[in-house]
């Protein structure tokens, strides 16, 4: 499928060096958002609706599926078409049911009138693992608050997101908006590419590596960048063992673990670990013991980093990649016995891959413990879960562990980013608060693609005595 090239900008700019080119597109973003400005709460919906329409329309998310595997290596086709149906689906629900344009808030109580508006031109850095889902998820919060957004994509999802802009451009030309609301880096990615993006940019919102991350914070620009997942799930005392194991098969193998949310590491408490372990294998996870745990992180990276020949592989390869052995060729994930955390360990850190870490827990308290030291290694602030039918231990994991998002009895990749099923917001993007060096602890949305206005009026004064304020304290402390 090619798209119709003359959605896409000129290949001709002025200038050859990568300042000029991107003040051309920043300059074509900015004459865009003009004519895009007076666009009332139904016509951006409408564009918003268009994006969505871009991807999820059942050709296109089958082809740029297939194209995504095709040259990056990295997922499944079949998880590649759902997450761009479901993601897109799920993120215009939310759209359509809010206000981006005009009064959003009226509180004649306290004075108060709040107008939304656009935050100018963002600059979108995209992740080769979702080429698609994510620069369509960025491109609809970014239009659904009028602004225009500039994709650089990763130079191995480069191809498959020019492709989705592409798609995208030509969606907005056909109700009549200006292409332009939407552009791509069409110049080979580089570094110093999506830096002078950033620089130029009215607001940087990054998917991706930690390198980007920080490349976005010290752009001089205002940057939204998320934190690195490495997902801990406990197996309560109290789960129903076969629905965790299936919901802990169904999340790890989606996409091939290509996920952030995917879970890395599985705590199962004492009581219950070999029936935990029974279940998982019976719903298709392969044990490795102890003793041969050396010989999958010797596999798993190289050089110190992730192997590029295993992270998110189908597991047939997995298994041969890591010379597993025949019993290991029919399982969909596989599991590794751990005792150690931190650096010396790298088992208990983000693995990209159908591997799973697993710890024996003496008890609840443990688990906790062992989940807070995973993520104090690696993860801090991103998420973690629970199979439990102990709503306290739930809450207490909620209230102890500094994470933005823990989820309970659930797929975690299918629920940590937004479900029908709970109340998250539909997302690609998940902020991970302080914790995780980030500037938002919520998922991505709407929201932050927006800045506000407040109209304020007077009131009846609202002036407390000394009394009321301080008589309390007075009382307890004396003045």
């Amino acid at each position: 499928m090619q798209a119709d090239m003359q959605t896409r900008p000129s290949g001709t700019v002025a200038g050859d060096d990568e300042g000029s080119y991107v003040a051309t597109l920043v300059e074509r973003a900015r004459k865009a958002m003009a004519e895009f400005a007076a666009a009332d709460q139904a016509r951006v919906d409408d564009a918003v609706t268009a994006l969505a329409w871009s991807l999820y329309k059942p050709e296109n998310a089958g082809h740029l599926a297939q194209r995504a595997v095709e040259t990056t290596g990295l997922g499944r086709v079949d998880s590649k078409i759902i997450k761009n149906q479901r993601k897109t689906f799920g993120t215009l629900r939310d759209l359509l049911r809010v206000k981006s344009v005009g009064i959003v808030e009226d509180l004649p109580e306290r004075g108060l009138v709040k107008y939304a508006k656009p935050v100018g031109v963002v600059a979108a850095v995209t992740p080769s693992t979702n080429p698609s889902a994510t620069p369509v998820n960025k491109a609809m919060f970014a239009i659904k608050g009028r602004n225009a957004i500039i994709i650089a994509p990763s130079p191995a999802g480069f191809a498959v997101t020019s492709e989705t802009v592409d798609l995208m451009r030509k969606e907005l030309q056909k109700i009549g908006l200006p292409a332009d609301l939407i552009q791509v880096l069409e110049r080979k990615p580089s570094k110093l590419l999506t830096s002078e993006l950033m620089q130029q940019a009215d607001l940087v919102v990054v998917t991706g590596s930690q390198n980007n991350v920080r490349a976005a914070y010290s752009s001089g620009t205002p940057a939204i960048g998320v934190g690195a997942g490495n997902v801990p799930v406990i197996i309560d005392a109290s789960a129903d063992l076969a629905d965790a194991a299936e919901k802990i098969r169904i999340s790890k193998t989606f996409d091939n673990a290509t996920s952030c949310s995917s879970e890395n590491s599985l705590v199962i408490l004492d009581s219950v670990y070999d029936q935990a372990i029974a279940a998982l294998r019976k719903a298709g996870g392969h044990l490795i013991s102890l003793s041969g745990k050396h010989d999958i992180e010797r596999g798993l990276w190289q050089d110190g980093k992730l192997n590029r020949d295993v992270i998110a592989r189908d597991a047939g390869v997995v298994a041969q990649k890591l010379q597993l052995g025949a019993d290991a060729q029919s399982a969909q994930f596989f599991m590794v016995e751990e005792t150690g955390i931190g650096p010396d360990h790298p088992l208990s850190g983000e693995k990209l891959s159908l591997v799973l870490t697993v710890y024996r827990a003496k008890d609840f308290n443990d688990a906790c413990r062992i989940v807070r030291e995973i993520l104090d290694y690696e993860g801090r602030g991103h998420s973690c879960g629970i199979h439990t039918r102990d709503a306290a231990h739930a809450t207490y994991l909620a209230e102890t562990v500094d994470v933005v998002r823990v989820l309970v009895n659930q797929a975690h990749t299918m629920g940590n980013g937004g479900s029908f099923d709970n109340g998250l917001n539909f997302t690609l993007s998940m902020g991970c608060g302080t914790w995780g060096g980030n500037s938002i602890s919520e998922n991505l949305n709407y929201r932050n693609f927006l800045n506000y206005t407040y109209l304020v009026r007077t009131i009846a004064e609202d002036q407390p005595s000394e009394q009321e304020l301080f008589g309390g304290y007075w009382q307890r402390h004396g003045k």
